[in-house]
């Protein structure tokens, strides 16, 4: 089955792009916008309507395979590609990606895949929201072609050797950390509550003390609604490397107030996403690992997770490698091909790390979607539910998505 045509339509994400550094210099917010200029280039304010093209295959018997073209919230932070605007990007696929793909015979999606993913343009890549966005495309048309979900084709091409099944499906608040939390609760959200912890001042205090009250909130909270006492929850909280802004970048202080905020979630599992941001690669490395080392010194049982200049599978490897953290968020629209999350999931697995198949609050449903897949093909310990922040949206497209993927899986067993 051949490519017949390429079709490109604009969309908006199931968030915003917020521009981080304008945040963390002390950005307040307004309503629900943020009062100051921005200071990351490409934008235009702090806060702005997230964008999306949808890349739209059309093959030989009339079917249409599809994926989202998205980048995350945060986009131009942290090492990332640049603000991500339909206008701009529409005319690169058409003009330098259709032509590639048009007649193209339908075989192997890793290969077609890696091929796009690879493809420079004037000596650049591609940005990483068109080559995550036409691979989506691409995985959707291989498993039209085979008749099978696109979990199905990952499971083959990449010999997981895994059997499809749920994975726990993390939730993430948004700045309503507290009512998102009642909502995690009652739709029996595996993990939670990200509670999206990105001002020093604001949320975590400058002593700590406002995330540390928030944790024993939570967990009186948790007690009081869950449906039962075997309902078990991981807590996941991603500071935005706050911690290391208000204590200095201090080991052994950040160290000291990680061991209270265990104690105040016990007997809940705690993990702690981006303690620090040093603002380097290298660096970050090296001060998660430290972090990681003292916290084990001290027998204090909170995983790390890394998130910041943990960007491209290369970046992967290398966090993995040094054994630098005890989970990675690999943040599926930062890797550009999304043949790079398979191999990210399946390298965080062999090495005995933890593998968070992430994202943003920033992309799809349609991303989102084939992330699940992805994920289930791979054995991810943890899925995202994505997009948005209102939770019931991204749990809904995260949770339906596995279960239909089993319910046609089994049916062919």
């Amino acid at each position: 089955m051949k490519i017949v045509d390429v079709i490109c339509s604009p969309g908006r994400t199931g968030f915003y792009f917020d521009d981080q550094r304008a945040i963390k210099k002390g950005a307040k917010h307004e309503g629900f916008t943020y009062i100051g200029e921005p200071v990351t280039e490409g934008f235009s304010s702090i806060r702005q309507a997230g964008e999306s093209i949808s890349v739209m295959l059309i093959l030989e018997d009339g079917q249409v395979a599809y994926g989202d073209c998205a980048a995350v919230q945060y986009s131009g932070a942290g090492g990332r590609d640049p603000l991500f605007l339909a206008k701009d990007f529409i005319p690169v696929i058409e003009e330098h990606i259709a032509p590639k793909l048009k007649g193209r015979e339908i075989t192997s999606f890793r290969e077609l895949a890696e091929e796009i993913d690879k493809m420079k343009l004037n000596g650049k890549r591609l940005h990483t929201a068109i080559r995550y966005g036409v691979t989506q495309a691409i995985l959707d048309a291989v498993a039209k072609k085979k008749k099978v979900t696109m979990a199905e084709v990952i499971q083959e091409e990449y010999k997981t050797n895994v059997v499809l099944s749920r994975i726990p499906i993390f939730t993430q608040s948004g700045d309503d950390r507290y009512d998102n939390v009642d909502k995690m609760i009652i739709k029996g959200a595996d993990v939670l509550p990200h509670a999206l912890i990105n001002n020093v001042e604001e949320k975590l205090g400058k002593n700590g003390e406002k995330l540390l009250e928030y944790v024993k909130w939570l967990k009186n909270r948790i007690e009081t609604l869950r449906a039962s006492k075997e309902d078990d929850f991981i807590i996941h909280i991603d500071v935005y490397g706050t911690i290391g802004l208000a204590f200095d970048n201090d080991t052994e202080k950040m160290a000291e107030y990680i061991g209270q905020l265990e104690k105040a979630i016990a007997p809940f599992k705690l993990r702690i996403e981006g303690p620090m941001d040093v603002e380097n690669r290298e660096k970050q490395v090296k001060a998660l690992k430290t972090l990681r080392t003292a916290l084990k010194e001290r027998e204090i049982n909170v995983e790390i997770v890394a998130d910041e200049w943990c960007n491209t599978l290369e970046d992967i490897k290398l966090f993995v490698d040094e054994q630098a953290c005890d989970m990675v968020q690999i943040k599926t629209p930062d890797l550009g091909g999304v043949n790079n999350i398979a191999e990210a999931i399946l390298y965080c697995k062999q090495h005995g790390i933890g593998a968070y198949c992430g994202g943003t609050c920033n992309e799809t449903d349609r991303s989102a979607q084939v992330c699940t897949n992805i994920a289930m093909g791979c054995g991810a310990d943890q899925c995202l539910a994505k997009p948005g922040m209102g939770v019931d949206e991204g749990y809904m497209i995260v949770n339906n998505e596995m279960n239909r993927v089993l319910a046609l899986a089994n049916r062919r067993k």
